[in-house]
C-alpha cells in the first residue's frame, strides 16, 4: 500500500495598513492569524516605511508561497498606496505577465479587506452604487493577467460600529478560514 503525504499550502499575507494603531479591526485580524510555519505575515508599511521596495526579495517571497493574500483596509474604494506601489514594481512584465511572464501561474490570490461602510452600502442600490466585487475588479484582473486564480474576498464590513464581541467572532472566523485554507483551496 502506498501512502501519500500532502504538504500544506504555504500562505503569504501581504499586509498593508498605514495607520494600524488606529484600527481595532485590523489589529484583531492580525492577532487571529495562526502561528504556523505555513503562514507568513509580510507587513509592507513596517518593512518599507520609505516605500523603497526590494523587488527581488518580494519576488522570492511570492515564489515560496502557494496562496497570496492582499490584506488591507478598503481606502477610497481601493488599497493603501503602498499596495499599489508593490503591484506596480513587483509584478513585472516578463516575470509576472507578458512573454515569459509565468512565474506566478497557478498560484491563488485574494483580498482580505475591512470597510467602514455597512454591507448594505456595497450593492448597486446602496450608498456606494457598486458591490465589493465590482470595486475589487482591478485586483481580479491583475491576478488574471498574472495567470493566477483569484478567489472571493474575505470582507469585514462596518468596522467602526462593530462591538468587541463582533470583532472577536469575525477574527475567529478568519483564523478558522486560514487554517482550512492551509489544508485545501476552496473551489471558485
Amino acid at each position: 500500500m502506498q501512502i501519500y503525504i500532502l504538504s500544506a499550502m504555504k500562505i503569504l499575507i501581504i499586509f498593508a495598513h498605514p495607520r494600524l494603531e488606529n484600527s481595532r479591526a485590523n489589529q484583531q485580524l492580525l492577532k487571529a492569524i495562526p502561528p504556523t510555519d505555513n503562514i507568513t505575515v509580510h507587513d509592507l508599511y513596517e518593512i518599507y516605511p520609505q516605500f523603497d521596495i526590494d523587488v527581488a526579495k518580494e519576488k522570492e517571497l511570492l515564489l515560496m508561497h502557494d496562496i497570496i493574500i492582499w490584506q488591507h483596509p478598503f481606502y477610497w474604494y481601493s488599497a493603501p498606496a503602498l499596495v499599489k506601489q508593490w503591484i506596480d514594481l513587483v509584478l513585472e512584465f516578463g516575470w509576472a505577465y507578458g512573454p515569459g511572464g509565468t512565474s506566478l501561474e497557478g498560484k491563488y490570490i485574494f483580498n482580505v479587506i475591512s470597510t467602514g461602510g455597512k454591507r448594505s452600502a456595497y450593492c448597486e442600490q446602496g450608498y456606494n452604487q457598486c458591490t465589493i466585487n465590482q470595486f475589487l475588479f482591478p485586483f481580479r484582473q491583475t491576478a488574471e493577467l498574472c495567470h493566477m486564480k483569484y478567489l472571493p474576498p474575505f470582507v469585514v464590513h462596518g468596522t467602526h460600529r462593530l462591538s468587541n464581541d463582533d470583532l472577536k467572532s469575525i477574527s475567529n472566523d478568519y483564523q478558522r478560514f486560514l487554517l482550512q485554507l492551509e489544508k485545501e483551496v476552496p473551489h471558485q
